[in-house]
């Protein structure tokens, strides 16, 4: 490998690892946010206890400032499902998804352990952990959190994608969050963010139909993601493109592509760029 070449992709790589922290660390602290100040709205405490319309109220806030927060470092997902769905959409790697997912279920945990610190001991009790309530089963639980879910998915979709729309989506984002709150308080505490279930769960060790949250949210994010990126708004994207992007080679390339070369002549320059691609597509994260 020629000298000049193998300098260059280091500072590609060290640019692309700079992104990557400032990314993971978006989520990681848009998602600890959207917990301590939402999961904070259901506390009990014996003056003022919540209603449905405040916590349904607080979460839209506290959704719309998480989004603002990371929209335009990570995408702000601050949801595993989220994630999920946009990885069956082929807008990110699966590499991207699974650091994504680990620094939002890091950020739930911070997140429930401050609040958790800060309450005082007779108000945390189970601290807003997701339960199944008013005798519904398990399999009406999780039909509730799929289609809760599937809507948050579908409007997040609708609010990010460029082809429809400009500016933040945080206000929309929020208002879906608020709207899964107003009916699935009543159901299940309404979850819709597996993240936002595990924090609270990790912190008092209660795990009891935790399954639920995982798999309801998981399940309506993915069939949200099929609805809309194959039958709403179809891409163009083809089969080995969406390979490259889950992969985490797309993108790299644009990287290379877009780094400015000193070109000898055209052959020479075209090689070069080749092998670059090459040696950073090892760097799986886009």
């Amino acid at each position: 490998m020629e000298p000049g070449m193998c300098g260059r992709a280091y500072v590609l790589a060290g640019r692309l690892w700079t992104a990557i922290s400032k990314a993971l660390f978006a989520e990681f602290l848009a998602t600890g946010l959207y917990v301590f100040f939402g999961v904070g709205s259901v506390l009990p405490w014996p003056v003022a206890l919540p209603s449905v319309l405040q916590i349904a109220i607080t979460f839209n806030l506290a959704t719309a400032t998480a989004v603002q927060i990371s929209w335009k470092t990570s995408g702000a997902h601050a949801n595993p499902a989220v994630t999920l769905a946009y990885l069956v959409g082929s807008h990110i790697s699966l590499p991207r998804a699974v650091a994504y997912i680990a620094a939002q279920l890091a950020g739930a945990t911070v997140g429930a352990a401050l609040l958790y610190g800060v309450t005082p001991g007779g108000v945390r009790e189970t601290l807003g952990v997701n339960v199944v309530h008013n005798s519904t089963s398990t399999g009406q639980a999780v039909a509730v959190e799929l289609v809760l879910t599937l809507q948050l998915v579908l409007c997040v979709f609708a609010s990010t994608d460029n082809r429809q729309t400009l500016g933040s989506p945080a206000a929309m984002i929020g208002t879906s969050v608020a709207l899964g709150h107003l009916i699935g308080i009543y159901f299940t505490g309404c979850s819709m963010n597996p993240a936002r279930s595990f924090g609270p769960a990790v912190i008092v060790g209660k795990f009891a139909v935790h399954w639920i949250f995982w798999v309801g949210p998981l399940t309506g994010a993915v069939l949200a993601s099929l609805i809309y990126n194959f039958i709403l708004f179809p891409d163009t994207k083809t089969v080995a493109q969406r390979l490259a992007i889950l992969m985490g080679t797309a993108k790299v390339e644009k990287m290379v592509e877009a780094e400015p070369q000193k070109k000898d002549s055209q052959s020479n320059s075209e090689d070069t760029e080749y092998k670059e691609c090459v040696l950073l597509s090892f760097i799986p994260f886009c």
